[in-house]
């Protein structure tokens, strides 16, 4: 049984997404004030968060577990999109810090103007910022909701961020101006990294590729008496969300209802190791023989 989780998930996106507006003002308000480049451009990573929250309302709207006549394999792959856009607009963040500190050491022009009241504010910032990463983390895990999942990583990506940015500031306050440029590179790095966790987190679902090892699913279904091989067994998904098994099974049958009944018990050793899951399985005489275990694409 496949649960709906998007409620939750909704849930918690609207909470984040308005406390990232609230971090995208201070840091905006802040980073206008000081004159910081390193912390105008953690704005812009901010910016990406609230649209990251967004897209990832659009995309769990969308994803329905539920199967229906135009999706048979039901929607999970939309929220795989979701956090796919989450790397893209890091990716574009990271750009504009870069170019912003390349054109900051061209002009010249590194004057930081830093108080105490700035730097407080930084510091209930990054108390914002822990607070949704965690929350965001601990729901997207129980879940097992992958754009949860990539944005906490996303917003995690701001909490050192920030605390660079930070360093930064106290660095000009204390008379050195140049930190601030000099910390917009590893900043643009740390975004590049986050960006790159989330695309190769998700690619692999996306493109189908095997969720569990054929010869993990050969042990279980040789288990069960009455089986004598099994062999091309395929199988994709994502483990803990929504994972199809695809297998040819070699059964000690002659009648139709006794292969039925071998075939129903290895479906549900299958489930109760892999649940939700979504099994095929092709049912051949005992005569047959293959020493294929994975699925090659070849005829037999």
């Amino acid at each position: 049984m496949v649960i709906d989780h998007r409620p939750e998930v909704r849930k918690v996106l609207v909470v984040t997404l308005v406390l990232n507006l609230l971090v995208l003002v201070l840091k905006a308000g802040v980073g206008w004030w000081t004159g910081s480049l390193s912390l105008l451009a953690d704005a812009l990573h901010s910016v990406t968060d609230s649209s990251s929250n967004i897209l990832g309302l659009v995309t769990s709207q969308l994803s329905s577990p539920e199967p229906d006549r135009d999706h048979p394999y039901g929607h999970h792959k939309f929220e795989a999109i979701g956090a796919l856009g989450i790397g893209a607009f890091l990716g574009i963040a990271c750009f504009e810090i870069l170019q912003a500190a390349v054109e900051r050491i061209l002009s010249g022009d590194g004057t930081v103007k830093v108080s105490a009241p700035a730097l407080w504010l930084m510091l209930i910032v990054l108390g914002i910022n822990i607070i949704v990463t965690f929350y965001e983390r601990q729901v997207g895990q129980r879940v097992g909701s992958s754009i949860l999942i990539a944005d906490a990583k996303h917003t995690m990506s701001d909490v050192w961020i920030t605390i660079t940015v930070i360093a930064g500031l106290i660095g000009a306050w204390s008379g050195y101006q140049w930190i601030d440029i000099v910390l917009a590179f590893p900043v643009a790095l740390l975004v590049f990294r986050s960006g790159w966790s989330v695309l190769r987190e998700n690619l692999p679902w996306l493109v189908d590729e095997m969720a569990i090892a054929p010869e993990a699913v050969h042990a279980i279904a040789t288990q069960v008496p009455g089986v004598l091989n099994c062999h091309d067994i395929a199988s994709r998904g994502l483990l803990g969300r929504q994972v199809f098994i695809e297998m040819h099974l070699i059964v000690d049958a002659t009648d139709v209802e006794t292969a039925h009944r071998i075939t129903e018990e290895v479906e549900e050793r299958l489930e109760k190791r892999y649940s939700p899951a979504r099994i095929i399985i092709h049912v051949e005489p005992p005569a047959y023989k293959s020493d294929h275990i994975s699925y090659d694409g070849n005829p037999q």
